[in-house]
C-alpha cells in the first residue's frame, strides 16, 4: 500500500513513516523539504499517484491566529482537491482530543474548520484525536510561566508518548475508513497541576507549580475534563515517568 504522509519528516510523521514500512507499506514522506507544500499545492498532484492512502499530521508553523487558520483550511483544501483529482481511498488527519469543547481557542477554532472540511469532502475519512504528547510537557509549562511560577489548572490531564501516537495512526492508516473518529490517550490520567510540578522535578527544573483554577492552556480557561477522552478512547501502555527515564538526555 502506498501512504503518503504529510509532515512526514516531524515528530510524528518519521515514526509513522517507519512503522508503516516496519509491516511492508510505501510510507512516503511529504514536507516541503521533500518538495512537497500543502500550502501551495506545490508537489501534490506527483506525490499522489497512486497513493492508497494520505495521512495528514502536519502542523502549522505559526499559532497566530491568522496563519493557523489558514494553514490548516488551505491545506486541508489542497489535499483533498488532489485526494479526489487522484482517485485517493482514505484520508486520515490526526487532531487534538477536546478540540471542540474549546471553540474560541485560535488553534483548535482551525482544528475544527479542518475536521469540518474532511467530513465534507466526500473522501472517505478517518480522524484520530491524541491527548497531549509527552515531548510537549515541558513546552506547555514554558507558556504557562509567569513571574511567581508555572500557572496550572486543577484539570484532568492524560498525555501520551509520540511513539504509540504514531502507532496508532498507522493502524488507522491500514485499516478501513472509520468516516468517524478514534480518540487515543495514555495510559494515566492525572490532575494537571500536580502532573506538571512532579513532571518538571523529574526534569531538575527548579520553577514552581502554582494551582490556578483561571490559568489559561494557550489562551483558554478549561473545565474539568476538556483535554481527556471520553468513555472508550484507545489507551497506550507507556507511563509518562517511564517513558522520561529512557528519553532524558536524548
Amino acid at each position: 500500500m502506498k501512504i503518503v504522509v504529510i509532515g512526514g519528516t516531524g515528530l510524528i510523521g518519521s515514526r509513522l513513516i517507519e512503522k508503516l514500512e516496519e509491516h511492508g507499506h510505501q510510507g512516503v514522506a511529504a514536507a516541503p523539504s521533500t518538495g512537497v507544500n500543502t500550502l501551495t499545492g506545490e508537489g501534490l498532484a506527483e506525490v499522489m499517484e497512486g497513493a492508497d492512502v494520505v495521512v495528514d499530521v502536519s502542523n502549522s508553523p505559526s499559532w497566530k491566529r491568522e496563519d493557523v487558520w489558514n494553514f490548516f483550511t488551505t491545506s486541508t483544501s489542497n489535499l483533498l482537491e488532489a485526494e479526489k483529482a487522484a482517485g485517493v481511498g482514505h484520508h486520515v488527519a490526526l487532531s487534538i482530543v477536546g478540540s471542540e469543547r474549546l471553540p474560541d481557542n485560535d488553534y483548535f477554532r482551525a482544528k475544527i474548520a479542518q475536521e469540518k472540511l474532511i467530513e465534507g469532502a466526500g473522501v472517505p475519512y478517518s480522524l484520530v484525536h491524541a491527548t497531549q504528547f509527552f515531548e510537549f510537557v515541558k513546552g506547555i509549562a514554558d507558556e504557562a510561566t509567569r513571574d511567581d511560577g508555572v500557572h496550572v489548572a486543577p484539570v484532568r490531564f492524560q498525555p501520551i508518548a509520540a511513539a504509540e501516537v504514531s502507532l496508532n495512526v498507522a493502524k488507522v492508516a491500514v485499516g478501513a475508513p472509520l468516516n468517524g473518529r478514534l480518540e487515543i490517550a495514555g495510559p494515566d490520567q492525572y490532575q494537571m497541576d500536580e502532573f506538571i510540578g512532579e513532571a518538571l522535578k523529574a526534569l531538575g527544573d527548579p520553577r514552581t507549580v502554582v494551582t490556578d483554577v483561571h490559568a489559561r492552556y494557550f489562551g483558554s480557561e478549561l473545565e474539568q475534563r476538556t483535554l481527556v477522552p471520553g468513555d472508550g478512547a484507545t489507551l497506550g501502555r507507556i507511563g509518562y515517568f517511564d517513558w522520561l527515564k529512557d528519553n532524558q538526555g536524548k
